[in-house]
């Protein structure tokens, strides 16, 4: 039998308002949904199909459908919308990051809780180390005559410290000199050879600094045993109690048990993959075959990584949880000094803003440039006296003016015609000559 585009379309409907309404679906709800005009019965007809190809499940005979967990399999490789987080998630989990965790420890036993809030399922939190930690320097500091302090660092930017007392005095030219030679011979192995280093010098050092020595490479060892080790924390346990899945006293405290006792047993990814989801019976764990558990990773450095995970049931809204716990992540890698990536056009829109120097929120805060020209080469306006009119189609001698002169005789020539360089055309001269008397003084 053919899964066919309607066959997925009716599983895709069924699959989002059964994880909406958490009730089996029916035809009518379906045939609301579906795009055109179909019938009732082809509905009936599709669902049988999906039932008997093994994509949805029928819990009682004249009940509706539910997804079985091939279906949400489909659902989630093929059907499911990607979302993206809003303006408002981001800039929660922005918030719930500002906070400053230098120490990677603190982070991860904090990441399980807040994504825990964010999504609104159980959540869990593992780092995981991509190579053996090692330890990368030491140093000791004295405190008083017969104690001293032991920092080590280890490979995974972690600095552990401890304080250490001798029966003998203690002197710091001495603690240079056994700093030395422990950043000398036992950084960058591994517990093993730290041991075998060891003997190897007990012949050469001198009893009181070999207690000393042996002291502080006990230490290294206990740190590099206890990192190699996979520390899992989780938050919002009680969330899942939410769920009319869980209603059953036996089976959610089955769950939750198992999440807070059995922690070590959660799934970790290890592909590598940024996003992982397992629905069902593709867990490992007898205690996870009816949930579903949503895994994304983050860098935290060169030699880590760390999880995140979420833990609900196999009606969880996938789309929402994959967006909001991949922007965790990516947050978490930000905080750890990993560049983001920014798309085209967010970067061109950020790069304008620069180079305009203008505030993304309000722009009228800062003073408008002036729209005039400079002197030079500003157009220059006659006075309105002194304006020529434009010349009109109709009329060739509109352009026309008459200019007042007058003559050496007193006569007055009132409408001395002059035409503009633009006309061709040259007009007659009119002259009207005005008798007038002649002045007393010229006589």
């Amino acid at each position: 039998m053919e899964l066919t585009d309607r066959k997925k379309q009716i599983l895709k409907i069924v699959t989002e308002e059964y994880i909406q309404s958490a009730e089996p679906i029916g035809s009518k709800a379906v045939v609301e949904r579906m795009p055109g005009k179909i019938s009732s019965a082809t509905v009936r007809n599709e669902l049988a199909d999906l039932v008997e190809m093994g994509y949805l499940e029928q819990p009682h005979t004249s009940a509706g459908r539910i997804p079985s967990a091939k279906g949400y399999r489909l659902y989630v490789n093929e059907l499911m919308e990607h979302k993206t987080v809003s303006g408002e998630e981001a800039e929660r989990i922005t918030s719930a990051l500002d906070s400053q965790m230098k120490q990677i420890d603190q982070v991860v036993a904090r990441a399980g809780q807040m994504a825990s809030s964010l999504v609104g399922y159980p959540a869990y939190a593992v780092a995981d180390h991509k190579k053996a930690v090692t330890v990368q320097r030491f140093e000791l500091i004295a405190v008083g005559e017969d104690s001293f302090i032991a920092v080590v660092m280890l490979s995974d930017s972690r600095v552990k410290s401890q304080l250490m007392h001798l029966q003998l005095k203690v002197e710091e030219e001495h603690l240079r000199q056994m700093s030395h030679l422990l950043n000398t011979h036992f950084t960058g192995i591994s517990a093993q050879e730290m041991n075998s280093h060891l003997m190897n010098l007990s012949d050469q050092v001198k009893g009181q600094w070999f207690l000393l020595l042996n002291q502080v490479v006990d230490y290294a060892g206990e740190l590099l045993t206890q990192a190699q080790t996979q520390e899992v924390f989780t938050g919002g346990a009680s969330q899942i109690l939410k769920f009319p899945e869980y209603r059953d006293a036996d089976k959610a405290h089955e769950l939750m048990s198992f999440i807070s006792d059995s922690k070590e047993n959660l799934p970790v990814s290890t592909n590598g993959a940024a996003m992982q989801i397992l629905i069902g019976p593709e867990n490992v764990s007898d205690a996870l075959k009816d949930s579903s558990v949503v895994i994304a990773s983050y860098d935290i450095g060169e030699n880590m990584r760390g999880l995140v995970g979420v833990v609900g049931p196999t009606r969880m809204d996938y789309a929402t949880v994959a967006a909001r716990l991949s922007y965790f992540a990516e947050s978490l890698s930000r905080m750890f000094g990993k560049p983001r990536e920014l798309p085209p056009g967010e970067e061109k829109e950020i790069g304008a803003r620069r180079r305009k120097k203008i505030h993304p929120r309000n722009s009228r805060s800062r003073k408008r440039p002036s729209m005039r020209l400079p002197l030079r080469i500003r157009p220059r306006r006659r006075k309105w006296w002194r304006r020529r009119p434009s010349p009109s189609p109709g009329n060739r001698w509109s352009n026309l003016r008459a200019w007042p002169s007058w003559s050496a005789t007193g006569t007055i020539n009132t409408c001395v015609w002059r035409r503009s360089m633009t006309t061709t055309a040259s007009a007659p001269p009119r002259k009207r000559k005005i008798s007038m008397p002649t002045p007393s003084w010229t006589r």
